[in-house]
C-alpha cells in the first residue's frame, strides 16, 4: 500500500515484522568451512604444544643433570662447614642452638639436607695410646686416637658392650670405641688409656666404658669424621706405621671441657650439606652468589652476629662444586638448543605454507570484499577475528597440556615460546591476505570496456610480484647469505660447547641459517636442473616424463622458478635431523675412543705395586673367547734415561710383546707403530735393544742411542726405532716414556720379564677375566702389604669381588658409565625429539604443497583424461611432477647437513656430551646423515603417492564443469 506521494505506508504486518540483522561474520565463516577450521586448530595445537614443550624438556633435563652431579659428590664437597673454638660452658644443647641459628639464616636462601647434617666437638691434638700390650706396628709407633663428641652418635651406631660415656668427673674422661678397633689394638672395656701429658703437665687419661658397631661403615656421613668404624692403617715414609682410630665422648659441659684439656684445645663444628633437590639450573648463578655470600661475604658476617661467636669460620668446597656444575651446564646449553632451533624454522615455514593455502582457497572471497568497498584494514580485522576463534583456544590447550605433562618450577620460556608461535599462527593468514595486490587497469586510465574492474585482483600473486618483487627477493637472499657467512665465521672463532661459554642465539641458529641459505640456493637451481632434465626427456618416446618434469620446473604463472617454502621446510628438516644425527654419532664414537684410551684397549687388568701377573694367567686370558689380540705389559716407573751427553731424565719404561701391542695401538689409535721396528737382534748384554721413544725425548736422542738405568743400577743400551706421541699402556703418562720389546729386554734384564699389566682388544667378557684373575693371577701379600690390603678391604675399596689394588677395566663398561649422565642424556633426547618433530613438520609441508596444487593438477588430469590419458599414466604424471622437488630438497638437506658439519665441526667441543676431554671431534660422516635423509625421502615419496591416489578419484564432470575453479 502506497500514499499519494508514493511513499510506502506500513501495514500492521510489516510493522510487527522484526528488522533484518546480518549474520555474524566469524560464525558464518567457521560454519562455512568447518573442516578447514578444525585442521587449522590441529596445526596450531601441535605447533604451540611443541613450542611450549621443548623448553620444558630442556629445563627438566638441566635440573636433573645438576641434581645428579651434586648428589654424586661427597658431603665434604657439597656442605658448608662452620667451626668455632670450644668455650667454657659449651655442651650439646649449645651446639644445637648454634645450628638452629645457622639453619634459620641459611635455609631460606639455600635448601639444606637434614640427613647429612652433623655437629660436634673435635679435639685439636691427637693422642697416642701408650698402654703396654697395645698392638704396635713399629717399636716407636704407638697407636693413635682422635677424640670427638658427635651429637646423634647413638642413632648411627649400635652399642655392643658396656655403656655410653657419662659426664666427665675428676678422673679419666669416659669414651666409647669401635669394637673392631678395640679388637685390633687390644683395648678392653674398663681400660684406662694413657695418652701422655697435656700442656699443664697433667695426665691425658681416658677410660673405655663401651664398644659399638657402626651400622653402615660406608655411609658418606663418616667421610670427614676420622676413623670411627675400625682401626685404620696410617703409613709413614720412615716406616713408623701405626694404627689409628676415633673415640667419642659424651655431650655434657664437663665432658667437652675435659676433651678440650685432653686435646690441647677443642673445636666445635657444624656441617650443613646442601639439598640437591632444591637446586635449579636456571638459578645456578644466583645460588653460587648466595653460597659465596655465606662463605666470605655479607651473610657470613651476619652469621657471626646471629650465633654470638666472633671466631666463627667457614670452610667449604661447595663454591668449586657449583662452579664445575655451572660450567658443564653452560657448555651443554648451546649444543642442546641447535635441534629446537631447527624445529622452530620448519614450523615457521609450515605455518606460512598453511597461510598460503588458505589465501589461495579464499582468494575470490577476499577480492569480492575489497571490490564491495572493504578496506584493507577492515578485511584484516575480520580475518584476525576469524583466526582468533580458531587459533587462540587451540593455542591455550596446547600450552596447558605442555605445562601439565612436563611439570617444572619455571614456565617463562615455555609460555613465551608458545606466545610467539600463537602470534605467528594468528597473523600468518591475515598478513598474506593483506599483501594481495589489484590487477592493473586499462591503458586509457579508465575501466576497460567502460565497466568497472577495480574489484579484479591479480590471482595468486602477492604485492611482491614482478621485476620489483624479484629484486626484493634477490636482496633478501643476499642478506641471508651475508648473515650466514658472518655466523659461520663467528662460530668458528668462538666455538660451541666449551665450559663457561654463554648461549649466543646467532651461533645456535647457524645450522638453521646454513639450511635456509641452501634452500634459497636450491630454489634457484632446481627449476633449471629439472627443466634441463625435461628437455632431455623430450627426445624420448613417452610424453609422461617430459610433461611431468616440465610442469615441475614452472610455477603457477608459467615461469621457470620453484616455490621456496616447501623446499625450505624439507631442507631445514633434513639438515636438522642429519646434523643432530652426526652430533650424536660423533658423541658415541668419541665416548668409545675415550673409554678405549683410558682403558688401554677394550679390556685391561691392573695389579698392586707388589704383585705381578703369572704366565699361566696371561696365556689363559689371551685364549678367552672374544680376545682378538692381547699383550702382557711391564711398566717400570723408576727408570733413568742416560743420554750420550751424560744428561739424565726420569722416564717410564713399558715392556710389551711387539706384534700384539701394535694391534692394540692401532685399535685405540694411540701411538701406532710397525711391530717390525721392535724386532730385537741377538747379541750380548751390550747389544742395543730397539725402542720407541715419546716425542718429548726427541731432542735428547740426537746425540745417539741412550741407556736406561733401573732402580737396582742395571743398565740397558737402546737404539731408536721410532718416535710416538702416545702409547696405550699409559693413557696419561705425565712424563716421558720408552717402549721396549719384551723378548730382548727380558733376556738382558730378567727383572723386566714379569708383567704387571695385561691389555687386550676384542670383545671379551670382563666377568670371565675377573674369574680367571682370581684363580691364577693373584699374588698373596705379606707383612705390611697384607695389612694395607686388609685396611683397603675394610674401607670398601675392592671391586668386582677382587682384592683392593686388583682391577679389571672394560672400555665398554667405562663408556656406559660416561653415558650415564643426565646432562648428556637430556641433550641427546632434545636432538632426537627435534629430529622427529622436524620430520613431522616436513611431511606436513609436503602435504600442504600437494593440497595447494591439487585443484590445478586435477583439472589438467581431467582434460588429459578426455584426450585418452589412462589412469595409470595420470598417476605417473603426478608422481613425476611432485617428486623432483621433494627428492631435490631431501638430497639438498643431506648435503647441507654435511656442509654444516664440515664448516662448523672444528668449532664444536663435544667433551661435555662425551663425559671426557676429547676436543674437536665433529667431522662430516656420511652414514649418520644418510639414514635420516633416506628415511625422510621414503616418507615423502609415500606421502606423494598416497595423495596422488586420493586425488585421482575425482570425477571428470566435477573438474570440467562450466565455471571451474
Amino acid at each position: 500500500m502506497t500514499s499519494r506521494a508514493g511513499t510506502a505506508v506500513p501495514t500492521t504486518d510489516t510493522a510487527r515484522r522484526p528488522a533484518h540483522r546480518p549474520a555474524r561474520w566469524v560464525r558464518t565463516r567457521v560454519r562455512a568451512d568447518l573442516p578447514a577450521a578444525l585442521l587449522t586448530a590441529a596445526l596450531v595445537f601441535v605447533t604451540v604444544f611443541l613450542a611450549a614443550a621443548l623448553p620444558r624438556v630442556a629445563d627438566r633435563g638441566a635440573d636433573a643433570a645438576l641434581r645428579d652431579y651434586v648428589n654424586h659428590r661427597s658431603l665434604h664437597e657439597t656442605s658448608l662447614r662452620y667451626t668455632s673454638l670450644t668455650r667454657p660452658g659449651d655442651d650439646s644443647a649449645e651446639l644445637a642452638t648454634v645450628q638452629r641459628s645457622l639453619t634459620a639464616r641459611i635455609a631460606p636462601a639455600l635448601a639444606l639436607s637434614t640427613p647429612g647434617a652433623a655437629r660436634g666437638t673435635r679435639a685439636v691434638a691427637r693422642g697416642d695410646l701408650n698402654n703396654p700390650g697395645y698392638t704396635r706396628l713399629a717399636a716407636d709407633a704407638a697407636p693413635g686416637m682422635d677424640l670427638l663428641h658427635l651429637d646423634g652418635l647413638a642413632d648411627r651406631v649400635t652399642l655392643t658392650a658396656g655403656t655410653w660415656p657419662g659426664p666427665a668427673a675428676d678422673g679419666p674422661l669416659p669414651i666409647v670405641l669401635s669394637a673392631k678397633a678395640a679388637d685390633t689394638i687390644g683395648i678392653r672395656i674398663g681400660d684406662t688409656v694413657d695418652s701422655g701429658t697435656d700442656e699443664s703437665g697433667g695426665r691425658r687419661l681416658t677410660t673405655v666404658t663401651g664398644l659399638y658397631r657402626v651400622d653402615d661403615p660406608l655411609d658418606p656421613f663418616w667421610d670427614d669424621l676420622g676413623c670411627p668404624d675400625r682401626a685404620c692403617l696410617q703409613l709413614d715414609p720412615l716406616g713408623n706405621n701405626r694404627w689409628r682410630t676415633t673415640g667419642f665422648v659424651g655431650g655434657s659441659g664437663t665432658s667437652l671441657s675435659a676433651l678440650t684439656r685432653w686435646g690441647s684445645g677443642g673445636e666445635n663444628f657444624w656441617r650443613l650439606p646442601v639439598d640437591p633437590a632444591g637446586l635449579r639450573a636456571d638459578r645456578l648463578d644466583r645460588t653460587r652468589a648466595t653460597v659465596a655470600s655465606f662463605v666470605n661475604g655479607r651473610d657470613a658476617r651476619l652469621l657471626v652476629g646471629a650465633t654470638g661467636r666472633p671466631d666463627l669460620r667457614v670452610d667449604s668446597y661447595l663454591p668449586d662444586t657449583l662452579g664445575r656444575a655451572d660450567a658443564r651446564y653452560r657448555a651443554a646449553v648451546p649444543l642442546s638448543a641447535i635441534g629446537p632451533a631447527g624445529v622452530a624454522g620448519v614450523a615457521v615455514v609450515v605455518l606460512c605454507l598453511a597461510a598460503a593455502l588458505a589465501t589461495d582457497r579464499r582468494d575470490a572471497e577476499i577480492r569480492l570484499l575489497r571490490a564491495r568497498g572493504g578496506s584493507r584494514g577492515g578485511v584484516l580485522l575480520r580475518l584476525l577475528g576469524e583466526g582468533a576463534v580458531t587459533v587462540l583456544p587451540a593455542a591455550f590447550l596446547g600450552t596447558a597440556l605442555a605445562l601439565f605433562l612436563l611439570p617444572t618450577p619455571r614456565w617463562g620460556q615455555a609460555v613465551t615460546a608458545a606466545a610467539v608461535a600463537t602470534t605467528l599462527a594468528l597473523l600468518a593468514f591475515p598478513t598474506r591476505a593483506a599483501l594481495l595486490r589489484p590487477r592493473g587497469r586499462s591503458a586509457g586510465g579508465g575501466p576497460a570496456g567502460g565497466r568497472a574492474t577495480g574489484g579484479r585482483w591479480a590471482s595468486g600473486r602477492s604485492a611482491g610480484g614482478g621485476p620489483a618483487g624479484d629484486r626484493r627477493r634477490l636482496i633478501g637472499e643476499l642478506t641471508v647469505l651475508v648473515v650466514t657467512v658472518t655466523a659461520v665465521a663467528e662460530l668458528r672463532r668462538r666455538g660451541v660447547g666449551r665450559s663457561g661459554a654463554a648461549v649466543d642465539p646467532l651461533l645456535v641458529a647457524t645450522p638453521l641459517l646454513l639450511a635456509v641459505t641452501g634452500g634459497l640456493l636450491l630454489a634457484r637451481l632446481e627449476p633449471l636442473l629439472v627443466g634441463r632434465l625435461a628437455a632431455l626427456t623430450r627426445r624420448g618416446r613417452g610424453l609422461i616424463g617430459f610433461l611431468g618434469l616440465a610442469r615441475a620446473a614452472r610455477d603457477g604463472s608459467g615461469r621457470r622458478r620453484s616455490s621456496v617454502l616447501p623446499l625450505l621446510a624439507l631442507l631445514i628438516a633434513v639438515t636438522t635431523a642429519g646434523f643432530g644425527a652426526t652430533v650424536l654419532d660423533a658423541v658415541d664414537h668419541s665416548r668409545i675412543r675415550a673409554a678405549r684410551t683410558a682403558t688401554g684397549g677394550d679390556i685391561a687388568v691392573a695389579v698392586p705395586e707388589y704383585a705381578t701377573l703369572s704366565e699361566a694367567f696371561t696365556g689363559a686370558a689371551a685364549a678367552l673367547p672374544g680376545v682378538r689380540s692381547a699383550s702382557p705389559v711391564r711398566i717400570e716407573p723408576k727408570v733413568l734415561l742416560l743420554g750420550a751427553d751424560r744428561s739424565s731424565t726420569r722416564v717410564l719404561a713399558v715392556v710389551v710383546e711387539p706384534t700384539a701391542y701394535a694391534e692394540i695401538a692401532r685399535t685405540t689409535g694411540a701411538g701406532t707403530f710397525d711391530p717390525a721396528k721392535l724386532a730385537g737382534t741377538p747379541g750380548g748384554p751390550g747389544t742395543p735393544v730397539p725402542a720407541l721413544f715419546s716425542r718429548d725425548l726427541a731432542e735428547r736422542l740426537a746425540a745417539g742411542g741412550p741407556r736406561l738405568r733401573l732402580l737396582d743400577g742395571n743398565e740397558l743400551p737402546t737404539a731408536v726405532a721410532g718416535i710416538v706421541t702416545a702409547t696405550p699402556a699409559l693413557p696419561d703418562p705425565g712424563q716421558p716414556f720408552v717402549v721396549l720389546p719384551a723378548g730382548p729386554a727380558g733376556e738382558r734384564l730378567p727383572e723386566l720379564k714379569p708383567a704387571n699389566r695385561w691389555l687386550a682388544v676384542g670383545d671379551p667378557d670382563p666377568a670371565q677375566v675377573g674369574s680367571l684373575l682370581l684363580e691364577r693371577g693373584l699374588t698373596p701379600p705379606t707383612g705390611i702389604l697384607k695389612l694395607i690390603q686388609d685396611d683397603a678391604t675394610a674401607a670398601g675399596r675392592g671391586s668386582h669381588g677382587l682384592p683392593p689394588g686388583y682391577a679389571v677395566h672394560s672400555s665398554r663398561e667405562l663408556a656406559g658409565r660416561l653415558a650415564d649422565d643426565p646432562l648428556q642424556q637430556a641433550a641427546g633426547r632434545l636432538f632426537r625429539y627435534a629430529g622427529a618433530a622436524a620430520a613431522g613438520f616436513a611431511l606436513l609441508a609436503v602435504l600442504l604443497t600437494l593440497v595447494r596444487a591439487a585443484p590445478d593438477r586435477a583439472a589438467v588430469l581431467a582434460r588429459l583424461r578426455t584426450m585418452g590419458l589412462r589412469p595409470r599414466q595420470g598417476l605417473a604424471l603426478i608422481i613425476t611432477e611432485a617428486l623432483p622437488q621433494a627428492v631435490a630438497a631431501v638430497l639438498g638437506g643431506g648435503l647441507a647437513a654435511l656442509t654444516a658439519t664440515a664448516l662448523l665441526g672444528p668449532a664444536f667441543d663435544l667433551s661435555t656430551l662425551v663425559g671426557a676431554k676429547v676436543g674437536h671431534t665433529l667431522a662430516p660422516t656420511l652414514l649418520p646423515v644418510l639414514l635420516p635423509t633416506a628415511g625422510l625421502a621414503l616418507l615423502v615419496c609415500l606421502a606423494v603417492v598416497l595423495e596422488t591416489l586420493a586425488a585421482g578419484r575425482r570425477h571428470l564432470t566435477t573438474e570440467l564443469r562450466a565455471g571451474d575453479r
